[in-house]
């Protein structure tokens, strides 16, 4: 009988923890690594609400630091939020092993150059999630719906430990779509996130529908998109004609809804800003597509982060 694959979950909260119930679920041998829970989820593990029943599970380590780690996994899941005060290479080194397939399952447009110059002979495989889960409590999870992975290697392809991993997160009940261009998925979702994410921030922590229904409000998240669209497009990757028509009408049909980047600024938590902004910019710049929306969307974020700091000290 062949051993259970062994994965570690690197930012072991709503969605690391979700997605390592789905595995513990399959059979796979899941630890975590932990900082605020990790008291709590070393007594007594995760506990997890959800449509698919009850996901709760006892991981099967709990560390409080990578540098802990005896051997290394199979499958390292990096769920860690981008921000600057986080040192993701370094915090991954240390469980990085020769044949360790690292996983990312985190926002944003060009964030796996880094990853693949720190480890360039680790298989490399980039994830989006499609997911409603959130940390009620210390180690208590709540998941409302969805739970859809879109994920494949990182420039392009689908490897065997791609598909392994797909295998498991489906018997362990949710929907994977294996994809041979994973850059371009990463662009389909940065058409919503790059235009809501910034704009409730600047809003004031707005939700999707207050954004749409002020007047003025969806010309100007059309606008962001648009500029999104055109520098997919420089980039190398096209978009369907109607995807901002399509994403504009799903967003009107979900109940008022506060993005990540919205709760974070509600929270007076870092926000990722580069990730899902700075790095779409960047890249305009780069293929020389004017983004001017998207320009002075960044420079107020920028201006506001500053602020916040200057009045905190």
């Amino acid at each position: 009988m062949s051993s259970p694959v062994k994965i570690l979950v690197v930012g072991a909260g709503a969605i690391g923890g979700f997605y390592g119930a789905i595995l513990h679920r399959a059979g796979a041998e899941v630890s975590v690594v932990a900082r605020s829970d990790l008291a709590v989820l070393r007594e007594r593990g995760y506990r997890i609400s959800s449509p698919l029943g009850d996901l709760s599970f006892q991981p099967s380590k709990v560390y409080a630091s990578t540098e802990e780690v005896e051997e290394s996994p199979d499958y390292l899941i990096v769920s860690l939020k981008l921000i600057k005060s986080v040192d993701r290479i370094g915090i991954m080194r240390p469980a990085v092993g020769p044949n360790t397939a690292i996983v990312l399952i985190q926002n944003g447009i060009d964030i796996e150059p880094e990853v693949v110059e720190a480890f360039p002979n680790n298989p490399l495989i980039s994830c989006l999630a499609f997911v409603g889960v959130s940390r009620v409590a210390p180690g208590k999870l709540e998941h409302k719906a969805y739970g859809r992975l879109v994920f494949g290697n990182y420039p392009r392809g689908v490897s065997a430990e791609a598909e392994r991993l797909s295998a498991l997160l489906e018997a362990g009940g949710i929907n994977t779509q294996l994809s041979e261009d994973v850059v371009r998925e990463r662009w389909l979702k940065s058409v919503w996130n790059t235009a809501f994410n910034p704009s409730s921030v600047l809003a004031g922590g707005a939700d999707t529908q207050t954004l749409l229904t002020t007047p003025g409000g969806e010309e100007l998240i059309r606008g962001f998109m648009e500029e999104v669209c055109a520098t997919a497009a420089a980039a190398g990757y096209p978009l369907p004609a109607d995807i901002i028509d399509k994403n504009i009408s799903a967003t009107k049909k979900m109940p008022a809804y506060h993005n990540s980047m919205a709760l974070d600024f509600l929270n007076g938590r870092e926000m990722e800003i580069e990730p899902m902004l700075g790095n779409v910019v960047r890249i305009a710049r780069k293929h020389g597509v004017p983004v001017p929306r998207l320009e002075t969307m960044y420079g107020l974020l920028q201006l506001l982060v500053a602020n916040k700091a200057s009045n905190a000290q």
